[in-house]
């Protein structure tokens, strides 16, 4: 390691540290990562997987190795997580074009106040149309990364939702539970995929903070 490495695997030993600052704080969100992980209507495996995508979303490499280390001890093989990080590009992307959406309505000076209508969605030919082979070339990966795989579509429905609920994106949320629902996923297995999504925001927080205490000591 060097003076200039800002993230290196050994960092992840100071988190305890925090715990010694805010005893009870800590120990609440690790009950809480525990039980957000833990078994339940989703396995613990699936978890894992949906893990791995919402920390390509949050961008942290201390949950990206953490989780895939995890995903590959509970025999996870690397073309699964390979479409995990797939699905949340895909989610990634995807929430950067609707909110187009609202970019649109922004250029056009709209005087309505309401920011997230369903039908704003109307617009997205109008996407299509600015960027035609983009459009398209988008829909398509966004399809193969969507489509049952060594994932199944449940799966990466309940994936979708995680990252969405990361990503911030209304639309994505909406249209990703009612496929869920669609696919007969229950209401109950749709609140454990958000609290996987809720921990690994969370967590990514918590684990830059050994960046927070290498900078104070700096």
């Amino acid at each position: 390691m060097t003076m200039d490495s800002l993230y290196v695997k050994s960092n992840a030993k100071r988190l305890t540290e925090l715990g010694k600052h805010a005893p009870d704080t800590f120990k609440a969100f690790v009950a809480f990562d525990q039980l957000a992980l833990a078994e339940g209507l989703i396995p613990k495996r699936t978890k894992e997987l949906i893990a791995i995508a919402v920390a390509h979303v949050t961008g942290c490499p201390y949950c990206i190795e953490a989780h895939v280390t995890a995903a590959k001890k509970l025999e996870a093989s690397k073309e699964e997580i390979l479409e995990a990080v797939m699905v949340a590009t895909a989610l990634k992307a995807g929430s950067a074009l609707a909110h187009g959406l609202n970019g649109l309505n922004a250029f056009d000076g709209t005087d309505d106040d309401e920011l997230y209508k369903r039908s704003n969605m109307a617009r997205f030919k109008e996407l299509g149309g600015a960027n035609p082979d983009a459009f398209k070339a988008f829909n398509k990966f966004d399809m193969e990364a969507m489509k049952p795989g060594l994932i199944s579509q449940k799966d990466k429905e309940l994936m979708a939702i995680a990252v969405a609920h990361v990503t911030g994106c209304a639309y994505c949320i909406e249209a990703h539970t009612q496929k869920a629902k669609q696919l007969g996923i229950s209401l109950k297995e749709i609140t454990e995929s958000i609290f996987v999504a809720t921990a690994l925001k969370a967590g990514s927080a918590l684990a830059h903070s050994v960046n927070a205490l290498n900078a104070y000591e700096g």
